[in-house]
């Protein structure tokens, strides 16, 4: 248990790293002590200014501090005074203001609640700045102490008596390298890209200057017009087309804005012409003649001669950068991997010493007995002339297996037939023959010892075979014939039936069953859902419902006693089978294993609803009489979770004192590989549980059969009284629990009985948002509103009520999506409108 405890330890890492945690603050210690930085990093600022501007003035009132007729110039006052003292004339310089920087950024991230931890890098760059800093105005600045302080003076000083000044130099350079290249991010690929794009720029610059100064010379010739002279649009068109130089014809294009259009009544299609914009610029200006001439050159487009002009350029695309390290990865390297038991970080596992210690610990071999009982064996079978070659005894707990190899020729079956001879002629109880032993070429008979050895819980639990299992689910079953303590796994079964005699052990099974997951399991990790129908067996457990207990919302005791809410129940557990699934498709794996590896490494969002899911243990006292009450409502989702719900992590165990085949149906055997088989009195009930006989020749008291769709294993259930486990559940509900139990999500059925009449006034905050998010997907169902707004089940069950009550949505229809009434968002919009000019 020792080492389970160390392990356990050593899971646990905290899922943020703070400077406070070592003190573990609440959210108001961290907001106050936010606060209070944020102030001083405001109080320094202004210190260190006004020390710039009146710091001269106050050097002769320090000594005064206490002295109250003193008077500084500091807008600060005296500590104002004595703090840009400290800090700047005797401390780092000018560098103190980095300071401020520091102090404003921590107290800002735990005012708002962020982790400190993301600073560590921007506290060491600073103090590194710092230091630098002072020495490098300490080293230049010896006209003006102030820059470096006394600080960054004396360092400075102490490196050069001993590496000179020169080499205080490169030591300063050394650091300011140092700091371009692990904070800045410079780079020689960088510099030598920048100089290559100024290259470029310069390149194009000097290419465009000189197809400018290279382009011919304007050709213009300016015209004069008489005030009566009118001509058409076309005429002015056909003079630019006409302009065979290129800056003619951008220069005709301005002249052509200037044209200033008049419409009339008579004369739509003239126009006016802007005279001041025609008039010649050029002293010897030519007259221009109105009549067209055509030309036959050809005018290029501009772009073709701008591409001619200029230098073919080829421009480099960048590479784009190259992400190496993945957000999930860096928030694992900050914060470590999420650890699911961080809220019960000190819940402590319950010691073995609250198991009892029976006096009769280990087995008592009987050399007489085992002779006694071997001579009978050899005589019986020589008096139905069989021969054995070997015979060989290995002792058990309650029972003892002879295995005997019988001479060439004997037919198995011949031994076999014997079985009640050999049992009377031992005058024992229960004798039951393996013919043949499975991986051995032997043939078993188990006679069961005249003083059974009692197995108790403590010693299977602190066994190493328990202790250090590997598997997600360890059941510690009790001791084997070989006496070897029996494990196996619940996940790996992955439904476990029960069933024998009333009195033969199932109560003491089942405790043993939640005794060992209680020992190996923290309660973020497995929940377990109780339904007990005789109202006694498993009332204990009701003390650690906080800590190990799941329920439905609105109901008082986590132990269901009340066979009406098992089908609610066992409906919800089909939900939240439903739920997880959907968690598991937007995942992209495919079991519960895989998504809590994903989760715990942050590769899934919790603000998309994604949770770590623990184990849902279902564990059912009695379920003869449920399927006597409720029949197929309790049978339906029975099989449907043991269908579908290994893969998500819902496991079933149930227990039943009458194994028929109308209670133990085609279905449930069929989804129930995993079956123990207490003492019946029937070969028939020993063939409904086991497919096989010999469960009806057990002797009763814990002795079981145990197996998994493979061969028959016989154990001797381990004992656990109730008083141990009343301590257990003490010692785990005297500490630290979570708020509830784990809540599972609401079923609403058909005849639930909610009345439907909800008035307006009373809808919910969301009730539009959520009609929204309904009419956009026509799916109506509480699982979408719960995603999409990040509700609880609870409210998400009103809110599809009121949807109902609306009329948005259509009633409940089973396991399908309710029918959507409105078609698009319009249409919803319409239909809030008419809801409010009707009221």
């Amino acid at each position: 248990m020792a080492k389970s405890n160390k392990k356990e330890k050593s899971n646990l890492e905290p899922e943020e790293t703070n400077l406070f945690s070592r003190f573990n603050p609440t959210k108001q210690h961290k907001i106050t002590i936010g606060v209070l930085l944020v102030l001083l990093a405001v109080a320094l600022a202004v210190s260190f200014v006004s020390y710039f501007v009146n710091g001269k003035f106050d050097q002769s009132e320090l000594g005064e501090f206490s002295n109250r007729d003193a008077h500084v110039q500091n807008w600060l006052g005296k500590f104002g005074a004595f703090l840009s003292d400290f800090f700047i004339y005797k401390g780092f310089g000018v560098a103190s203001f980095l300071f401020v920087r520091l102090l404003f950024l921590t107290g800002a991230y735990l005012v708002l609640d962020l982790a400190v931890s993301k600073l560590k890098k921007t506290w060491f760059w600073d103090i590194f700045v710092i230091i630098i800093l002072s020495i490098l105005f300490g080293f230049f600045g010896d006209f003006l102490p102030e820059l470096g302080g006394v600080i960054g003076y004396e360092m400075n000083i102490f490196s050069q008596d001993y590496i000179g000044k020169t080499g205080t130099l490169l030591v300063l350079i050394f650091g300011i390298v140092i700091y371009l290249i692990f904070k800045v991010k410079v780079s020689p690929d960088k510099i030598k890209g920048i100089f290559e794009n100024t290259k470029k720029k310069l390149n194009e610059d000097l290419a465009f200057r000189d197809s400018e100064n290279t382009s011919g010379a304007y050709n213009l010739e300016e015209f004069a017009v008489n005030d009566d002279e009118e001509f058409q649009v076309s005429d002015l068109k056909e003079n630019l087309i006409t302009t065979p130089n290129k800056n003619d014809f951008e220069e005709d294009e301005e002249e052509l804005g200037e044209i200033v259009l008049k419409t009339t009544p008579t004369m739509p299609s003239q126009f006016e012409i802007n005279k001041d914009a025609l008039k010649p610029t050029i002293g010897t200006a030519s007259e221009l003649s109105l009549e067209p001439t055509i030309k036959n050159e050809v005018v290029k487009p501009i772009d073709d001669v701008k591409s001619e002009e200029n230098d073919f350029v080829i421009e480099k695309v960048e590479e784009e950068d190259i992400v190496e390290e993945n957000l999930a990865a860096k928030l694992v390297s900050h914060f470590g991997e999420f650890d699911p038991t961080l809220e019960l970080s000190n819940y402590k596992f319950p010691t073995i010493d609250l198991l009892k210690e029976y006096g009769t610990v280990g087995i008592t071999i009987n050399q007489e007995e085992l002779e006694e009982n071997k001579n009978r064996i050899v005589e019986t079978l020589r008096n139905y002339k069989i021969d054995i070659a070997q015979i060989k005894a290995t002792v058990g707990p309650s029972v003892t297996l002879y295995e005997i190899v019988p001479e060439a020729g004997i037919r198995i079956s011949k031994i076999k037939s014997l079985e009640d001879d050999i049992a009377l002629s031992l005058a024992a109880l229960g004798i039951r023959i393996i013919a043949p032993i499975p991986g051995k070429g032997t043939i078993g008979i188990e006679v069961p010892n005249k003083n059974p050895t009692m197995v108790p819980m403590k010693g299977v639990i602190a066994s190493a075979k328990f202790q250090e299992a590997e598997m997600e689910l360890p059941i510690a079953l009790g001791k084997t014939i070989s006496n070897e303590t029996f494990v196996v796994d619940l996940a790996k079964m992955p439904h476990l039936l029960m069933a024998g005699a009333t009195g033969q052990g199932k109560s003491v099974g089942l405790n043993a069953v939640l005794t060992s997951l209680l020992y190996k399991k923290h309660p973020a990790e497995v929940k377990f859902v109780l339904v007990d129908p005789k109202k006694v067996e498993l009332t204990l457990f009701n003390k650690i419902e906080r800590h190990y207990l799941a329920k439905l919302p609105d109901v008082e005791d986590a132990i269901i006693t009340d066979n009406s809410k098992v089908i609610t129940t066992l409906n919800s557990l089909c939900v939240e089978m439903d739920n997880r699934y959907s968690l598991l498709k937007d995942a992209m794996v495919r079991n519960i294993k895989e998504y809590n590896e994903k989760f715990k490494q942050r590769k899934l969002n919790p603000e998309a609803g994604h949770r770590f899911l623990p184990y849902i243990v279902l564990v059912v006292d009695e379920f003869a009489d449920l399927i006597m009450t409720a029949g197929k409502e309790v049978e339906t989702p029975i099989a449907r979770l043991a269908q579908l719900a290994r893969a998500i992590g819902i496991h079933l165990i149930i227990a039943t004192q009458r194994p028929s085949v109308n209670v133990i149906t085609g279905i449930i055997k069929a989804n129930f590989p995993a079956r123990i088989a207490f003492r019946v009195t029937s070969k028939i009930d020993s063939r409904t549980i086991l497919d096989t006989q010999g469960a009806d020749q057990l002797i009763g008291r814990g002795d079981l059969l145990y197996t998994n769709g493979n061969d028959l294993v016989r154990v001797q259930c381990a004992f656990v009284d109730t008083p141990e486990v009343e301590k257990i559940c003490d010692f785990i509900g005297s500490q630290k629990a979570y708020p509830t139990a784990y809540m599972l999500p609401e079923f609403i059925g058909e005849d639930s009985g909610i009345s439907l009449d909800i008035d307006i006034s009373e809808r919910d905050s969301l009730f539009r948002e959520a009609a929204e998010v309904i009419v956009t997907a026509q799916q109506g169902s509480a699982s979408l509103i719960q995603r999409k707004l990040k509700l609880g089940y609870n409210r998400a069950g009103r809110l599809i009520d009121q949807l109902e009550a609306a009329g948005i949505v259509g009633p409940f229809e089973g396991s399908k999506a309710r029918s959507v009434n409105i078609p698009d968002l319009v249409s919803l919009e319409q239909f809030f409108m008419n809801e409010q000019k009707n009221n």
